[in-house]
Order: C-alpha cells, then sequence, then structure tokens
C-alpha cells in the first residue's frame, strides 16, 4: 500500500497463487477486499472453458470452503469486529457475470480469480496475519486440490443446452419453453424447489421438442393462463419470468427458458413518469397531455400503461402480466360498464393485445382467474389445476362463441422515441460538492437528488445487480459531457464495456455502505430505472 512515499505491491504469494489485497472503502481500514488469483494449469483447465460457466461454477464452491473457514473462527461472545470473518458472495441460481468470481488473462496466462473481503479482528495482529496467510491459503488448496471437473462439465453441457434452446427459440414460432420434469414451485426462502413438489409435464397436444427436450411451448402471440386460487398460476409466470436468465445445476427451473426481452408488467401506483405517449391505453388525460404524459404520482391504468410503452421501447418481445398486480379497469372493461360509462378515457387491455402482436411482434402471457374478457382473444388457454396444465384453448373458445364481438379500433402508434436533456443528469445534490450515492434494502436508489423507487421491477435478481445498475448510472453522470443523451446507445456501450472488461470498471471505493459485490444487469432494468427518475427531463423527438 502507499505509505509516505514509497509503494509496495500489495501482493502476496502462496506457491503460485497470488493474492491482492487493497481498500474497500478508506473508511473501513480493516475490511480489506483480497481478489485471489489460480492459474488454470493448477486447476487442470485450458483457456477454451467458457469463462461464465466456469466463474459460477468455481463461486458456488467457493462459498462452501468461506462457509467452513467462519466456521473454524467463529466465536458467539464477539462480532465479527472483535472475532475476524471471511465474506464471499452468496448467488442466487441464476448464471451471471460478476466481479466475486472472474477469469482473466495476464502475461499470456490464464486465472481464475476469486474475490473477498475480510473483517481482521480488531487489535489483534497475529491472528490477523494466521487468518490471511495460512487459513486462506489453506482453504484455497483444498478448493484447487478437490476441484471436481465431472461437476464443471455437467455445468458446461447444462449451459450449451440453454442456450441451443434460447437460439432456437428466436427463430421459432415460440416465445417460451418448459421441459418436462422441471419443478415450478419454490422453497420458502426461494432459494431452491420446493421439496416433493410435482414435476412439470406438457399437455399433450401443445407438447414440442427441441434438441431431444420435450415439454410445453408457448406460442408467440397472446397465451392466457387460468385456473383456481393456488392453482399454480403465478408459479408458472414466475418460472417464465425467472427463464430469462440461465438456472444453475439443482434449481429445478433449469431448462424453462423465456425470451430474453421479457418483462414482467404490473401496476405500480406512484411512480414517476416523464413526458410518455400512452395514449395507446389512456386515450386523453383531465388538464393534460397523454401523448406526452408526466407525473410525479402515477395511478394505477397510467404507470401500467407507461411501463407497457416504455417496455416496447427497449425492445421487449414479450410480456408477462398478472392480473393480481394489475389495474382492473387498464386491464378490462365488460359491456355493461361500457353501457353505463359514456366518456372513458381507458382503452383496455383487452382490445389493444392483439394488435400489439399484430402490428410490432410483442406477444403476451396472462395469468387471468376472474375475467374471461381475454379468452375471445388468446391464440393459447392454459388451465392449471393442482399445478397440472392443461389446454383449453378450444373449450374455452367455444364458451365465447355467442359472445357479441366487440369492434375493432383503429390501430395505434407504438413508437416512441426519448432523449435526455443532461441538465439535472448528475451524481451530485444540487448545492453539493460531494458525491451521493446509495442503495436501500428498502426498495430505493439514491443518486444526487434522486431517490428512485424501484420496487415495481420485478426482473432484478439481486441486490448486486442493483448496485451495479447505481454504479453504471452513477459512470454515466460524471462521464458525460453531452448537452442531449441518447440514453439506450449510452448504457448499450457501457454494458458492453462491463462485459468485455470487468463489471469493477464502473465500481468506486469512494462511496461507503456498500458491499462489495457486482452482477451484470440487462439493459431494460437500467433504463427502467432511469425512467423512474423524477430530476430527469426527457425530451420526445
Amino acid at each position: 500500500m502507499d505509505d509516505g512515499g514509497t509503494i509496495s505491491d500489495p501482493t502476496y504469494w502462496y506457491n503460485d497463487v497470488a493474492y491482492y489485497i487493497e481498500r474497500t472503502h478508506k473508511l473501513t481500514l480493516d475490511k480489506p477486499c483480497i481478489t485471489i488469483k489460480i492459474p488454470f494449469d493448477r486447476l487442470g483447465l485450458d483457456e477454451n472453458t467458457n469463462p461464465v460457466v466456469l466463474s459460477d461454477f468455481a463461486l458456488r464452491e467457493w462459498v462452501n470452503h468461506i462457509e467452513a473457514l467462519n466456521k473454524l473462527i467463529y466465536n458467539r461472545s464477539r462480532s465479527d469486529k472483535e472475532n475476524g470473518a471471511f465474506y464471499c458472495f452468496r448467488p442466487t441460481n441464476v448464471v451471471l457475470k460478476r466481479n466475486a468470481s472472474f477469469v482473466e488473462s495476464f502475461s499470456e496466462k490464464w486465472y481464475l480469480c476469486l474475490m473477498i473481503t475480510v473483517q481482521l479482528p480488531f487489535k489483534n495482529n497475529d491472528k490477523a496475519m494466521r487468518m490471511l496467510c495460512k487459513m486462506l491459503p489453506k482453504k484455497v488448496e483444498e478448493l484447487i486440490s478437490g476441484f471436481d471437473h465431472i461437476k464443471l462439465n455437467a455445468a458446461v453441457e447444462l449451459e450449451n443446452k440453454q442456450n441451443l434452446i434460447r437460439e432456437w427459440l428466436k427463430s421459432s414460432d415460440y416465445c417460451a419453453f418448459i421441459a418436462n420434469g422441471s419443478i415450478l414451485p419454490r422453497n420458502k426462502d426461494n432459494s431452491g424447489p420446493l421439496e416433493g413438489a410435482l414435476p412439470f409435464t406438457s399437455p399433450e397436444d401443445i407438447e414440442i421438442e427441441i434438441f431431444g427436450f420435450r415439454g410445453m411451448g408457448i406460442k408467440r402471440g397472446v397465451t392466457v393462463i387460468t385456473g383456481g386460487g393456488y392453482s399454480g398460476k403465478s408459479t408458472m409466470l414466475d418460472a417464465l419470468n425467472s427463464g430469462i436468465y440461465n438456472h444453475s445445476l439443482g434449481d429445478g427451473r433449469e431448462l424453462v427458458i423465456t425470451d430474453q426481452t421479457a418483462m414482467e408488467i404490473s401496476a405500480e401506483e406512484g411512480r414517476s413518469i416523464k413526458n410518455i405517449n400512452i395514449t395507446p391505453f389512456i386515450k386523453w388525460i383531465p388538464n393534460g397531455s397523454a401523448e406526452q404524459f408526466s407525473t410525479d404520482y402515477a395511478s394505477g391504468s397510467t404507470s401500467q400503461a407507461a411501463n407497457i410503452m416504455e417496455a416496447i421501447d427497449y425492445g421487449c418481445k414479450l410480456l408477462l402480466i398478472d392480473e393480481d398486480r394489475s389495474a382492473t379497469n387498464f386491464m378490462i372493461q365488460d359491456i355493461k360498464m361500457r353501457s353505463l360509462i359514456k366518456r372513458e378515457p381507458i382503452t383496455p387491455f383487452t382490445e389493444r393485445v392483439r394488435e400489439l402482436y399484430e402490428s410490432v411482434g410483442v406477444s403476451s402471457v396472462l395469468v387471468i382467474g376472474g375475467s374471461g374478457e381475454f379468452l375471445s382473444v388468446a391464440d393459447q388457454i392454459i388451465l392449471m389445476d393442482n399445478f397440472v396444465p392443461k389446454n383449453v384453448t378450444q373449450e374455452a373458445k367455444s364458451l365465447c362463441e355467442h359472445d357479441k364481438p366487440c369492434e375493432r379500433i383503429p390501430f395505434t402508434n407504438w413508437e416512441i422515441e426519448r432523449k435526455i436533456s443532461a441538465d439535472r443528469f448528475s451524481s451530485y445534490p444540487q448545492g453539493s460538492g460531494t458525491e451521493k450515492l446509495m442503495v436501500s434494502t428498502m426498495g430505493y436508489i439514491v443518486i444526487g437528488d434522486e431517490q428512485i423507487d424501484i420496487r415495481g421491477l420485478y426482473n432484478i435478481t439481486s441486490n448486486a445487480q442493483l448496485v451495479a445498475i447505481a454504479f453504471l448510472i452513477r459512470k454515466l453522470a460524471i462521464s458525460n459531457q453531452d448537452s442531449v443523451i441518447f440514453i439506450q446507445e449510452k448504457i448499450n456501450k457501457a454494458l458492453k464495456d462491463m462485459e468485455r472488461e470487468g463489471l469493477d470498471t464502473v465500481f468506486s471505493s469512494f462511496f461507503p455502505g456498500f458491499e462489495r459485490w457486482l452482477e451484470l444487469p440487462r439493459i431494460n432494468e437500467v433504463l427502467s430505472v432511469f425512467n423512474r427518475m423524477k430530476h430527469l427531463n426527457f425530451i420526445q423527438h
């Protein structure tokens, strides 16, 4: 570290494994961050190993070693600060690029890198030295000697299958696939499959086979999932929602594969909306403009309309909607209410859902338990009966035969193009010389003057992904020199840089209160956070 003008190398070696030590934050000198760099040849690996799968697999194995280390030094009568502790990132069951475990090459040598933070015991240098120089290297050597190539190969093989199915979906008539044998219900803490749950079996008449895997295909278009209470409707939607990412072995939903652009859409009362065209769903607004709609506190229906318009703008091709999380007056309006209400500004989703697919190629999967309005506009209707799916499309369609057909309303314009004026895009609160960045466990990101409510974003998988979004936005704010920002281009470039150069390209140790872990987000979620910023000025063009 830097010591009065002399610089010493902050790396120590044990055999040929490097331990690189740096500050986590200037206020926590007793909690350094250590990156352990293990040469590929020590692990019997070659440089063609899939780096994301290898990193994910190694991290899951490493978590067990860190837990064992902590058991050795745990003292129930002392806090971590007094006693010392090792911390590493505990991944959820999705396979993602992370900074807690990654692959890098240096001088033509390849390394598996594992990042941890260490709480050094207060005023106990002997124990600190023992933890860093004996106990930690010993556990790393155990990881190396017990490195399981058979398990790693199984993880690589699974990822190859998942990616084959993903690629097949892209050029097919299908937007999602659920393999037979999948376990969809989750256990209590949502960390894995529910023990004793019924394995998924596809209805025979909609079963498809992709590269030898049989299961239920969900066709592009409009699909309704229905059934009684507690029948498994929302569980299936949650599984489809999680299928935007590949899952690790043992998750139960390894072969639930969903269009990677999919987004779960809900009503989000109270969210901020800036200058967006919601006329496809809201024809007019009293004392306002539906073409350039703005509000600091949206209603259920206007927020759901904005969420859909923004999702289309991100390039989303599949909407996942649960009526329990939706605004009823946005979703449907039955014949009696139509007759009674003469001046209705809302065009319900039932009237646009087919057009969304026919006009802009956006499919919808809808969980509906209380209204038959969607049956007549659906291409496929699946009934969940005690977690067993049945294809009831024909039966449901025959129930709609005598319904008076709704008049088709004229097609609308779905395009929105917005850019951001950079006036208030800053990580510095107005009048302050110090940046402000914080991620609250209550569901908020604070950046500069912004307090962004992100509780309605259902596709963020972890706090580490949220922290990565916060740091990414902060980096865009401090590096921006344009007066007008084409935000999608900027985010796309930043995400590509993070993928290529590592997630730490956005991290800064300047801010206290952050855990050290980052996971790569999708552009959809980064844009969703931007769209909830109250002080930004969005300009339609």
